[in-house]
C-alpha cells in the first residue's frame, strides 16, 4: 500500500514502507537513510563496507552484502517486503576509473543489472538512482539543464549514463518506474552532528581543505590557469542533506504515479576551488598551505547545475548550501571525527 501523502509532504507514519537503500553505509546514502526515516518510511540498507562504515548505519535494518550476489538481492527484496529501491552502491572515483574501467564496468554497470534483475522477479518497480553530472562531460554551456547533451569523458560518468539508459529501457518494456538524480559536488555533512563525510582516501575539497587548515598539510590545487575570475575551476557545490532532501522527495514523486524522468541537483551558484579555500580559512581561523599545479586531463573549468526542474517538480530547494554552511558542518563534523579543535578562540 503506498503512504498516504500528508500536508507539507511528509508520509503517514502508520504507512512505514520499506525502501532498500544499496550503499546506505557510504556519504550520501547515509544521510539519506536518515531522512528516509524522518519522513515516515523504513530503510533498510545492503552495503558490503568496502568503502561504507558500518557506524553510519543508525537508522533502519543493516544487511551486509554485495550487488555481485543476486541470489542475496532477492532475498532481501523479499525477506524485508521491500516497496522501492534507492541505488547509491557505486565506486566514485573518477581518476581511478581512468585507469581501471574493469571495476567500474562490474561494480556500477554489472552490479546495477543485477539489482534491476532482482527487483523485476520480486516485483519491485521503483527505483531512485544515484546518478551524476559527469554524465554530461565537458558542457557546451552553464548552467546546465536536463537537456544537455550527455557525452561522458570518463568511464565514471560512462557507468551512470549506461545506468540512466538502462532504467529507460527497463521501464519501457517493464513498467518499472525511475527517477535519475544527476548531482554535482557533494559536500558538508548532518547539521546535528551524527553523519559526515569519511573517504579513504579522500578526494573532496572541503574535507581536503580542512584537513590542511587544521593539520598544515599543502592543498594541492589543480589547474590555476582556468578562463575564470580568479583561474580555478568553478564548481556548484550541494550540501548533503539537501541531496537526501531531493532523494525523498523523488520518491514521494514516483509513489505519486508520475511520469520517470531524470533531475538536476546542484546550489545553481559556481564557486571557484580558491572560495573555498577562503571560506574554510575564514571559518577555521586558520591559512590554508597552497601548492599549484597543472590541470588535471578533463576537467572543465566551468560546472554548474541548472536545478530548475527540481525545484518546480519536486519543490525541492537546497536549504543549506551557503558554502559558510557547508564548510561550517563540515569542520564540526571533522573536529568531531579527529578530536581537534574546530574553530578558533573567539577574540
Amino acid at each position: 500500500m503506498r503512504p498516504k501523502r500528508l500536508p507539507g509532504g511528509d508520509t503517514g507514519r502508520r504507512s512505514r514502507l520499506r525502501v532498500l537503500v544499496t550503499g546506505g553505509a557510504g556519504y550520501i546514502g547515509s544521510h539519506t537513510a536518515k531522512k528516509l526515516a524522518e519522513s515516515g518510511f523504513e530503510p533498510v540498507t545492503l552495503d558490503n563496507l568496502s568503502t561504507g562504515h558500518r557506524w553510519a548505519v543508525q537508522w533502519g535494518t543493516f544487511v551486509q552484502g554485495d550487488l555481485a550476489d543476486r541470489e542475496l538481492l532477492r532475498q532481501v527484496l523479499e525477506k524485508y517486503r521491500i516497496e522501492a529501491v534507492m541505488h547509491f552502491a557505486a565506486s566514485a572515483y573518477v581518476g581511478e576509473s581512468m585507469g581501471n574501467p574493469r571495476k567500474y564496468f562490474a561494480n556500477n554497470i554489472a552490479n546495477s543489472l543485477h539489482l534491476l534483475e532482482a527487483m523485476q522477479d520480486t516485483g519491485v518497480d521503483r527505483i531512485v538512482f544515484s546518478s551524476s553530472c559527469a554524465t554530461y562531460g565537458h558542457p557546451n554551456s552553464v548552467p546546465i539543464s536536463e537537456n544537455h547533451v550527455q557525452q561522458p569523458i570518463n568511464p565514471y560518468g560512462e557507468s551512470k549514463l549506461f545506468v540512466e539508459r538502462a532504467l529507460h529501457w527497463y521501464g519501457q518494456a517493464y513498467g518499472v518506474q525511475w527517477v535519475s538524480l544527476r548531482y554535482f559536488n557533494a559536500a558538508g555533512a548532518d547539521p546535528e552532528g551524527e553523519l559526515g563525510e569519511v573517504h579513504v582516501p579522500e578526494t573532496h575539497l572541503v574535507p581536503l581543505t580542512i584537513r590542511a587548515a587544521l593539520e598544515g598539510s599543502c592543498l594541492d590545487i589543480f589547474g590555476f590557469d582556468y578562463p575564470t575570475p580568479d583561474g580555478t575551476a568553478v564548481r556548484d557545490f550541494i550540501h548533503v542533506m539537501d541531496l537526501a532532501d531531493a532523494h525523498v522527495r523523488a520518491l514521494q514523486y514516483l509513489l505519486d504515479g508520475e511520469r520517470s524522468r531524470a533531475f538536476n541537483l546542484g546550489s545553481g551558484e559556481g564557486r571557484s576551488i580558491l572560495e573555498i579555500v577562503e571560506t574554510v580559512e575564514r571559518v577555521a581561523g586558520r591559512p590554508v598551505p597552497l601548492r599549484m599545479t597543472a590541470r588535471r586531463p578533463g576537467d572543465p573549468a566551468v560546472l554548474v547545475a541548472d536545478s530548475s526542474s527540481a525545484a518546480a517538480v519536486l519543490r525541492w530547494q537546497p536549504r543549506l548550501s551557503d558554502p559558510q554552511i557547508v564548510v561550517d558542518t563540515a569542520l564540526k563534523w571533522y573536529a568531531r571525527m579527529n578530536k581537534v579543535q574546530a574553530l578558533p578562540a573567539a577574540h
